[in-house]
């Protein structure tokens, strides 16, 4: 492990305090964060709408733009102003290591979407063509249970590599190492990430209520929240100017 750098265990009552705190900055500056947060959300589908390899860039670079978020919440939380150059702070801070994560992240997805085929999830109609809803709620029964093994591996596999877009953007960590340091991290903090996973969950589905309007609070809450729980999580012994000449937590 890094010597720079300690674990905190904390209480699991600071999941919930994750994302009180990620509000206080949030309320400070709505516009900024509400228009780097639709930047990213526009970027990404313009992405994906993009013919044969347009998904797969989207997915290989969701981490630089959450390493984005995290650089963005850590200077406002310094007193510094933040504007749209924020949302691709990340990209200017080791990014062949977080399009590496990208692209693992992705394969594991295809491995669990693979997985859940394999032991029967329905893929195509009886005719092998399309389904309705109702059709495929129908071929879904009895097999109700592939589907929850599939969400559980993908909470499990997000919840290993949470922390690990910050580690790779402030630490200057490689693919592997900012790996190993957020699955010990979360397994350390298992109560408090499980509780922030529960509370997180709850807030998106009030957000969805009604016509969605709330996302416009609850999705900054989810991208600056990961900055506060990594700031708390991780214990930095110094702090130094790192990538782009802006002050953040110092690079292994």
């Amino acid at each position: 492990m890094d010597a720079t750098i300690r674990v905190a265990e904390v209480p699991a009552g600071r999941g919930f305090a994750w994302l009180a705190e990620a509000f206080g900055l949030f309320r400070r500056k709505p516009a900024a964060w509400l228009a780097l947060c639709l930047g990213w959300i526009v970027i990404t589908f313009a992405l994906i709408l993009m013919p044969f390899i347009g998904g797969v860039l989207a997915n290989f670079l969701q981490p630089a733009f959450f390493a984005s978020f995290a650089i963005a919440a850590y200077r406002q939380s310094q007193g510094e102003a933040i504007g749209m150059g924020d949302l691709f702070a990340g990209f200017r801070r080791n990014l062949r290591a977080l399009v590496n994560l990208g692209a693992l992240l992705l394969l594991v997805e295809i491995s669990i979407f693979a997985l859940m085929a394999l032991l029967g999830l329905p893929m195509s109609g009886a005719d092998g063509g399309s389904f309705t809803v109702s059709e495929y709620l129908e071929l879904l029964k009895g097999k109700e249970w592939i589907l929850a093994l599939g969400v559980l591996l993908t909470v499990v596999v997000k919840a290993a590599v949470w922390f690990a877009p910050p580690l790779i953007a402030f630490h200057g960590m490689s693919t592997l190492h900012a790996i190993r340091w957020s699955t010990y991290a979360a397994l350390a903090n298992l109560g408090a990430m499980c509780l922030y996973g529960v509370a997180l969950f709850a807030i998106f589905f009030v957000g969805l209520i009604p016509w969605g309007i709330g996302l416009l609070v609850v999705i900054p809450l989810m991208v600056i929240s990961t900055y506060i729980g990594y700031r708390e999580v991780f214990e930095s012994t110094e702090v130094a100017a790192a990538g782009d000449g802006k002050a953040g937590p110092a690079a292994s």
